[in-house]
């Protein structure tokens, strides 16, 4: 009986220090599905529990408390994942929080209300943040024109662009496409909606929308951006009151010498471009770099920017993988020239020897924007009908990592948010 109570009273003592919490660990070694991870985060989040970020610390684990329902939940989706006693956990932050260690621990403490803007009518192509939304079970709700201009902004924490031309020249198809009947029918859907949204031309409602998604970021709002969405956006900013599109786009001339009008002052990132005045050439803008490498595929990468955990938290947060060299990829706007890039936006993924950016940020406001060039980060070069990349063949996928760095980025205690 007494060597009964007294292993009872070793298992009681030894309890607090016995599978209290739960590391996702987020290096390339230990994890087999990076990408699901998160989703578990969002989950934990979602049921009003908070995660703790450990920036840099093996990839940008997760530290969470151990319940079984999260361990049956990570084990379901088939996420690596390691229980710590609580003397381990209290190693780790500690080491974490050293000043000695460029490492930091962010609190997650709220779910962001997620919304993906993007035409309701299908498209011939994919998009890369709905794609991992969906691997991830990230829940999210599309949104487009209708609901931008009735303020349902408002109702979200973090938005994404869909592979948008916010220019009114329905992505400079027009060459290759005029004729295909996607491409007809998607130029009358989009003057449809323009017309029942009260304007005469599809240019003027993509600005209005434009304008509300600035506002939306200048009052707090988290925006994220991929491929046109993001050059295109900033030239319609700064062509507002400017006609830029020629005549089988919007039905009239553009104004004469429009490049003299673009006032560089309202775009968020860029500054300095050249329009691109032809209707046959596949460009918006002297921004985008597509037309202009001549970098080999196998010699494509940008390297991730390395920052001070402690000190720079957001884009640590935003730059969290397991691998700091990550494959290029093409897309209608495949990368940004660094010499068109404002002085005050962080270039946070680069090319260096071929003079361009691909991954950026910036505030505007209260607020935050992420521009991330090209289209598919597991697709070379994804071109319109191609099917769609099946995330099950790259579950560590570190191109990707980067769209879901910005998903728990609104997440983070507002005391960490730095600028």
């Amino acid at each position: 009986m007494r060597n009964k109570l007294l292993l009872i009273l070793f298992l009681f003592i030894s309890m607090p220090s016995w599978a209290s919490y739960i590391l996702i660990p987020m290096d390339a070694e230990s994890q087999n599905e990076h990408l699901k991870a998160y989703g578990i985060a969002y989950w934990v989040l979602d049921r009003g529990e908070e995660v703790q970020w450990l920036l840099n610390y093996r990839g940008g684990s997760f530290l969470l408390a151990d319940k079984s329902s999260t361990q049956r939940e990570l084990k379901i989706r088939g996420v690596d994942f390691e229980i710590l006693t609580n003397a381990q956990a209290t190693q780790i932050l500690d080491e974490v929080k050293s000043p000695s260690k460029n490492m930091d621990a962010v609190l997650l403490e709220t779910a962001p209300k997620v919304a993906v803007y993007s035409p309701k009518d299908n498209m011939p192509w994919d998009d890369a943040v709905t794609l991992v939304l969906e691997y991830a079970e990230i829940p999210y709700t599309v949104i487009y024109d209708k609901e931008v201009l009735d303020d349902e902004l408002l109702l979200y924490d973090w938005l994404h662009l869909h592979h948008e031309d916010f220019t009114g020249q329905y992505g400079k198809f027009y060459r290759a496409f005029r004729t295909a009947p996607w491409y007809i029918e998607g130029k009358r859907n989009a003057e449809a909606l323009a017309r029942s949204l009260g304007f005469d031309k599809v240019s003027d409602s993509k600005l209005a929308v434009a304008l509300k998604i600035r506002d939306y970021v200048v009052g707090g709002g988290f925006m994220f951006a991929m491929c046109s969405a993001t050059d295109t956006f900033d030239i319609a900013l700064a062509a507002e009151g400017v006609d830029i599109c020629e005549p089988m786009f919007d039905g009239d001339p553009s104004d004469p010498g429009y490049q003299n009008k673009i006032n560089y002052a309202n775009t968020f990132a860029f500054t300095d471009f050249i329009l691109e005045r032809d209707p046959m050439v596949y460009s918006f803008s002297s921004i985008d770099t597509s037309n202009d490498r001549v970098v080999k595929k196998e010699n494509d990468y940008f390297r991730l920017m390395d920052y001070s955990a402690k000190w720079d938290p957001i884009p640590t947060m935003l730059v969290q993988n397991h691998t700091a060299l990550i494959k290029g990829f093409y897309g209608q706007t495949t990368s940004f020239k660094r010499d068109q890039i404002k002085s005050n936006v962080l270039i946070m993924g680069e090319n260096k020897s071929a003079g361009e950016a691909k991954y950026i940020h910036g505030v505007r406001g209260k607020g935050f924007f992420t521009f991330y060039g090209g289209h598919d980060p597991e697709d070379y070069q994804h071109k319109v009908g191609d099917p769609k990349t099946e995330l099950e063949l790259h579950p560590t996928s570190p191109g990707y990592r980067l769209i879901l760095n910005n998903i728990l980025f609104p997440a983070a205690e507002k005391k960490e948010q730095k600028t």
